[in-house]
């Protein structure tokens, strides 16, 4: 049995926020986090990317005794205990849907936790009581809009936004950042900054997820409905908080994911932006540092247009 080793003491740097970026954030989505980093100091705040971190598993087990699964998130909440902290904040829908169930799990039964601290022979005693909380929560809630609206210095009078939440933002609801049926924390953001949010029934399903794989076909028509309705209502840009999400938006509306399969979508092609990637460039951020160019479909025309550059 390994020896126990005490968790470093908990000092709180309210300025300080430890962050999981996942493996997304490093590769095809490095715009959200390059956006989210630089929004941030904007509004006096450090994302403190966690030291040594692994992959989330990203999709949680549904399996009520796979504890093993349980193991990646726990090392990370062990980086978060080593920091001297108790918060974990993320981006990425799946990433936040993943850790904050695990921690939940292992720590809603003392037994569970145990087992899993068994099983890190040269890791330390995971405590318990780390929250994960997603980025939206942490400006709705501690920042709070009323002071990102302070500090905008470019705002986005005139655009037509059109919140995208996807499903991990949202359910299971004992774990959503808001109402599952109803959100209106992208929406309350949206407006903060200037623009006027674009609301739309399908905004709360899911966009096909991983059947882009194996079956594209169900992800192309979930994204018909889905930027169809967005752009019925006249939005001139999408803002998500998934890479997965992300993608699929951007590459069925340009029917990339099969190019002798021609799109179904039969309107302009709208912008994918991360919600992080408007936040930062409202808040005066240099468009050069926020990813515009990685995007299937570039945004920068339709933000020139309407906001003027």
């Amino acid at each position: 049995m390994k020896g126990h080793r005490n968790p470093s003491p908990i000092t709180h740097h309210p300025s300080r926020i430890p962050y999981f970026p996942g493996c997304a954030l490093k590769d095809q989505a490095r715009g959200f986090e390059r956006a989210a980093r630089a929004a941030m100091e904007r509004l006096g705040y450090e994302l403190a990317e966690l030291p040594r971190w692994n992959c989330c598993g990203t999709v949680y087990s549904l399996s009520s005794d796979d504890l093993m699964r349980h193991v990646a998130p726990v090392r990370n909440f062990i980086r978060v205990q080593e920091m001297g902290e108790r918060k974990l904040v993320t981006l990425c829908a799946m990433c936040y849907n993943t850790l904050r169930r695990s921690a939940d799990f292992v720590s809603a039964d003392p037994e569970r936790l145990r087992r899993i601290n068994a099983f890190m022979d040269e890791e330390p005693d995971y405590a318990g009581g780390v929250e994960v909380l997603h980025l939206l929560q942490i400006l709705r809630d501690e920042i709070t809009f009323e002071e990102v609206e302070a500090k905008v210095e470019r705002p986005l009078y005139g655009l037509k936004v059109a919140p995208y939440y996807g499903c991990m933002l949202l359910r299971p609801r004992e774990v959503g950042i808001d109402d599952p049926d109803a959100p209106e924390v992208m929406e309350l953001l949206v407006e903060y900054l200037g623009a006027e949010a674009v609301d739309s029934p399908h905004k709360v399903e899911c966009c096909g997820a991983y059947q882009t794989v194996a079956n594209p076909g169900i992800a192309r028509e979930r994204v018909q409905e889905i930027v169809g309705a967005a752009a019925r209502r006249g939005a001139d840009v999408i803002i998500t908080s998934c890479p997965l999400c992300t993608y699929n938006l951007e590459h069925h509306q340009l029917g990339e994911e099969k190019p002798h399969h021609p799109s179904l979508i039969t309107h302009h092609p709208i912008p994918v932006l991360y919600f992080t990637q408007l936040l930062a460039y409202a808040l005066g951020v240099p468009e050069g540092e926020l990813g515009f160019e990685d995007a299937a479909i570039d945004p920068r025309p339709a933000l020139s247009q309407r906001v003027g550059g």
